[in-house]
């Protein structure tokens, strides 16, 4: 038996063994991102493999192990690693790439004077910040005299279960930039968007102290995956 046969059944496939039209730098470069695969991209992504694991590998793993996409881009950096061939660079890489990709579709949304009038229109805003986070984030959305929409602030970030949102920092940039109104965002991990007894104090707090600056809490709204609690909507403002 030859030794090309002892060992090509267990030889790993890299990507010089493909021809070099067919490699997804090459095919980007020829027919345009939008022609390639999901694990093509992220090949392109991730450049190269490791001397155990090529690049192409690389990438299906990642496809399979998380299911889709859009997981791959909820995952953390330390779940990414756990993929093999995936350290600390690729996945800060995949990281900042998807980070990219929000702050992108975020700038999509016409957020200069857009008039925020319903939580549905909130949702939409803050949805693409809100797409990977595992935990609590509080935002204070500034609003005009004609409930346009000014800037968004993040106020804090809590643990799983838990909103750090003192009345100084939520309207902190409201007293900046003399915005007459607010309205409360803040999400649920948990995928229930159903207010807590906290959530509820906690708004109440806020508006008792946003009267106290002559700002107007317009709304509270919770979100939670694709799904939202208004609290004006159900007359708890």
């Amino acid at each position: 038996m030859s030794r090309a046969s002892e060992t090509g059944s267990s030889r790993r496939y890299t990507m010089r063994d493909v021809p070099a039209a067919e490699r997804p730098r090459e095919r980007l470069v020829r027919y345009g991102a939008d022609k390639l695969s999901g694990e093509e991209l992220l090949a392109v992504l991730i450049s190269r493999g490791t001397s155990g694991v090529p690049v192409r590998e690389i990438a299906h793993e990642l496809l399979v192990r998380f299911g889709s996409v859009a997981r791959i881009a909820e995952a953390s950096i330390e779940e990414l690693k756990q993929v093999p061939g995936i350290g600390l660079a690729k996945a800060c890489q995949l990281k900042a790439a998807f980070e990219l990709a929000r702050r992108y579709l975020e700038s999509q949304v016409p957020e200069q004077r857009q008039e925020l009038t319903s939580p549905e229109a909130v949702v939409k805003l803050l949805l693409p910040r809100l797409i990977e986070k595992k935990k609590e984030c509080f935002f204070t959305v500034l609003l005009d005299a004609r409930n346009r929409h000014i800037r968004t602030e993040q106020v804090s970030v809590g643990s799983l279960d838990t909103t750090l949102a003192h009345p100084r920092e939520v309207f902190d940039a409201a007293v900046h930039d003399h915005a007459p109104a607010v309205i409360l965002v803040h999400n649920h991990p948990s995928g229930d968007p159903t207010p807590s007894e906290e959530d509820i104090r906690l708004t109440r707090r806020l508006v008792e102290a946003g009267k106290l600056l002559g700002i107007r809490v317009q709304d509270h709204i919770i979100i939670a995956g694709s799904s939202y609690y208004s609290f004006r909507s159900h007359g708890l403002l």
